[in-house]
């Protein structure tokens, strides 16, 4: 019982931490609502478990054998995390325009895990904790375990932000909020960069 305390505990930290997916997912569920938000936890919460799964099976040997494959997975993180700031930096904060206003898909939270070294050093260090030994039970337990415990903490950040939906509704309060979300995904690519 104690192992499956340590991978949920794991799981939680390094899922319900700060980092640029949680803030889309805020940031989703101010702008849309949280139906919209949950859709980009979703695609998140696959996204993630699939690159766990993956590492588990012994993606991180293969990654070993190119270095180099590391550092351009975190150089396009960096620069897609550095594009969405821009675009909350640039946006008016009107939540109704009279051109279609697209929420972060399933798609785009599948594909920022996968460009987030943050999900890479989970995953590689979780698989490297709780089942270094290639034990495939072990593999898919703590899979199944983190795609409750990841789906769980990053709607827990959609929710807030539809939480704020209401006091967010005026179009300056909005520019303010999203500004403030461009300021924390700079702040990660940043820190990416530091970690680097």
């Amino acid at each position: 019982m104690s192992t499956l305390v340590s991978m949920a505990a794991f799981a939680l930290a390094a899922s319900i931490s700060p980092g640029p997916v949680n803030v889309v997912a805020l940031g989703a569920g101010a702008r849309f609502g949280l139906r919209a938000g949950l859709r980009h936890v979703g695609g998140a919460t696959i996204g993630f478990t699939l690159l766990l799964l993956l590492c588990g099976l012994g993606l991180q040997a293969a990654l070993a054998q190119w270095p180099g494959a590391l550092g351009v997975i975190r150089g396009s993180g960096v620069a897609f995390l550095l594009w969405m700031a821009w675009r909350l930096a640039c946006d008016d904060g009107r939540l109704a325009t009279d051109g279609p206003l697209r929420a972060p898909s399933f798609r785009v939270g599948a594909v920022m895990q996968w460009l987030n070294p943050k999900a890479w050093l989970a995953a590689v260090a979780g698989m490297g904790a709780y089942a270094a030994d290639g034990d495939l039970g072990q593999v898919w337990l703590f899979t199944g375990i983190y795609f409750v415990v990841c789906y769980l903490s990053v709607g827990c950040w959609a929710w807030a932000g539809a939480r704020l939906r209401g006091h967010l509704a005026a179009p300056a309060r909005m520019r303010a909020f999203n500004r403030t979300m461009a300021g924390l995904l700079v702040g990660s690519a940043a820190w990416l960069l530091l970690e680097a």
